[in-house]
């Protein structure tokens, strides 16, 4: 069974609203006061939508509405970015929702025909729609093979409308895999699971247990074995669909399968080029990892490069 929380920390609110009426509560500041701050940074914005957002009737979402929630991290002496971290990206204008995310969300990150939209058919308009990640920990292992064999991923999820109950896994495998991986799974049961062999996709759910509750959390943890493949792996990468707090990828070799380089990488659409490569060192335990700042929308990655025949003779 998933590690689930009834509710969140009174330090900790789980929604935006609840965030930001809690911050201007322990400012001790009345709305209007905070407008003045606001003003004196060259921001203006109402008392009435100030009201509005911490009582969950609206979201900021416009650019000026969005710079002003980043003023009020600094006036209401909150962590930076953890408003800006509670809002979902391109939510619609007016009152807050009271369902879950729209298939938009996923369409701005995976390219259209994608496999992974292929593999779910009708089901992507409902893909995790109802639930996020939180925090996304996974660890990658690099076989003598120089194929990827093993994966472990560790998820801390939140409920953004009442309801959820399963978090759906799309997994693509390398050309030349059989997609039957063995899924394990920790925290949670393991639910139905389906392979697409000409998309090279295994399609997994992780039942939650019960349904959750707008704002709760649940912690899920499996791992996936891959059969070995003909040809050897170059890259990792995670699509991520809404703002994570927290991301890390944690990729180790083998003690015969050390790259000749390695370098992170993200991209904004799956059919999107790989922009931000910067180089990174594999260090002396024959592992390299990724841990981003921001953890925005998009794909986020590493590639590695095998030494040539030549450089192995050398």
């Amino acid at each position: 069974m998933p590690h689930l929380s009834a509710d969140d920390p009174p330090e900790a609110p789980a929604t935006f609203d609840a965030a930001l009426r809690q911050a201007i509560r322990r400012r001790g500041l009345p709305l209007q006061r905070v407008c003045d701050r606001l003003a004196e940074r060259g921001i203006r914005i109402s008392p009435a939508t100030l009201s509005h957002w911490q009582r969950g009737r609206s979201l900021p979402e416009r650019p000026q509405s969005l710079r002003a929630v980043r003023k009020l991290e600094e006036i209401l002496a909150v962590p930076h970015g953890h408003l800006v971290g509670l809002l979902q990206p391109h939510r619609p204008r007016g009152r807050a929702r009271t369902r879950g995310q729209d298939v938009a969300v996923s369409r701005r990150v995976f390219a259209p025909g994608s496999e992974v939209e292929r593999a779910l058919g009708d089901a992507f308009a409902l893909f995790n729609r109802d639930i996020a990640p939180v925090s996304v920990h996974e660890a990658v292992r690099v076989a003598e093979d120089r194929c990827v064999r093993h994966l472990s991923v560790t998820q801390v999820l939140r409920a953004v409308c009442d309801g959820p109950d399963r978090l759906t896994l799309v997994h693509q495998v390398d050309e030349g895999v059989p997609p039957d991986v063995d899924i394990t799974v920790h925290c949670g049961s393991l639910g139905a699971v389906r392979t697409e062999e000409s998309l090279r996709c295994v399609v997994a759910d992780i039942l939650l247990g019960r349904p959750l509750r707008r704002g709760e959390t649940a912690v899920v943890r499996y791992e996936v074995d891959f059969r070995s493949g003909p040809a050897a792996s170059s890259f990792y990468e995670r699509r991520v669909r809404t703002n994570l707090r927290e991301y890390l990828l944690h990729v180790s070799f083998a003690p015969g399968a050390v790259p000749a380089s390695c370098h992170k990488y993200y991209r904004r659409r799956t059919d999107a080029p790989r922009e931000q490569v910067t180089r990174l060192v594999v260090d002396a335990s024959r592992t390299a990892h990724l841990y981003p700042a921001k953890c925005t929308p998009g794909v986020h990655g590493l590639h590695w490069a095998w030494p040539s025949a030549q450089d192995g003779a050398g």
